[in-house]
């Protein structure tokens, strides 16, 4: 187990959406984020208090968490001073990047000489099998999206949440390195060998009561000529009954893609749907989960009514407004 609380590291960031991990964990585990540890040049700012190793350590920080996502999931070496240091005054490291703590000698010699941990959270726990595609009990939806990062987990944890509050039967089941730090357990199937993702997707979700649904946190896009591999894996090992579309309709290129335009929401949605039902022929779109922090409220309400109005299908922000109906589209299903 990693312990708590956090000390949010954002380092040299470019932009907010390298911060993905960290603004997770900020909004979904307030208790454990203390403050945040930003090296010169970092434009990412999660609004907690910039600490010093030493001010985290009285405040009673456990763990200096990596809370950047880079493209590659690299350990910079300017930041190497900084988990050095934090490892001498007695922190814990923790990180959900493919290049791993525990593979970078200076990092493993000094945790050791310390007595400190390295949590590596992109890391396989099992070894999972091939899937075999049998139907599983139970209901499951996958949030699906036009681009990487366009609020997939927080689609399916706004959800988990409602329902809930409603006494319904659901759980968010994290594929990815911040909701495996937000729920502490889950499946990081990028980091899983291509042969076993479905497979590990089928164990993520198993056999449940009829009325239980699995909320199952989407990665990449199935247009992301970068990371639909993990995408398709999601799709075929879910089987899912319900598929909610995702997308952040303010950018003008896919996530680290700049040749790329993003594909519409139909376009996710029929392609979507028709894979689904490889494993799942009862799979079905039941809504639209829009990210409108870069839009004001009005242009944002505006927005989600024409993508009702163009899709048939409900629409919102389920983290700015509520995901209601959502639940209300799943209920029907």
């Amino acid at each position: 187990m990693i312990d708590t609380p956090y000390l949010l590291f954002l380092g040299d960031a470019p932009d907010m959406l390298a911060a993905k991990v960290a603004i997770g964990i900020r909004d979904w585990r307030p208790e454990f984020a203390i403050g945040q540890y930003r090296m010169e040049g970092c434009k990412a700012d999660l609004g907690l208090p910039d600490l010093t190793l030493a001010e985290a350590k009285a405040r009673g920080v456990k763990t200096l968490v990596v809370g950047v996502a880079n493209r590659g999931g690299v350990i910079s070496q300017s930041w190497k001073k900084v988990l050095v240091a934090a490892l001498e005054d007695g922190f814990d490291l923790a990180s959900g990047l493919h290049n791993l703590l525990c593979d970078e000698p200076d990092l493993a010699a000094v945790a050791a000489a310390t007595g400190r941990a390295l949590h590596d959270v992109r890391v396989p726990s099992v070894d999972y099998p091939i899937a075999n595609g049998v139907k599983r009990t139970g209901k499951r939806m996958l949030a699906i999206g036009t681009d990487c990062s366009v609020g997939k987990m927080y689609t399916a944890l706004c959800m988990e949440r409602e329902m809930r509050a409603r006494g319904m039967k659901a759980s968010f089941r994290a594929t990815g390195q911040t909701g495996i730090l937000i729920t502490g357990g889950g499946v990081p199937l990028d980091a899983v060998v291509a042969d076993f993702m479905a497979g590990a997707v089928e164990c993520l979700t198993p056999d449940n009561d009829p009325d239980h649904w699995d909320l199952i946190e989407g990665q990449g896009s199935l247009f992301h000529v970068s990371y639909s591999g993990v995408t398709l894996a999601l799709v075929h090992g879910g089987q899912p009954d319900a598929l909610v579309i995702c997308d952040e309709p303010t950018r003008a290129h896919m996530r680290g893609l700049p040749g790329y335009k993003l594909p519409t929401l139909e376009a996710v949605r029929d392609m979507g749907v028709a894979l689904a039902r490889v494993a799942n022929p009862a799979c079905v779109a039941v809504g639209c989960a829009i990210n409108t922090q870069h839009m004001d409220e009005a242009v944002a309400r505006d927005h989600l009514k024409a993508v009702e109005d163009r899709m048939g299908l409900p629409a919102t922000d389920p983290f700015r407004f509520g995901a209601g109906v959502l639940v209300d589209a799943l209920a029907r299903v």
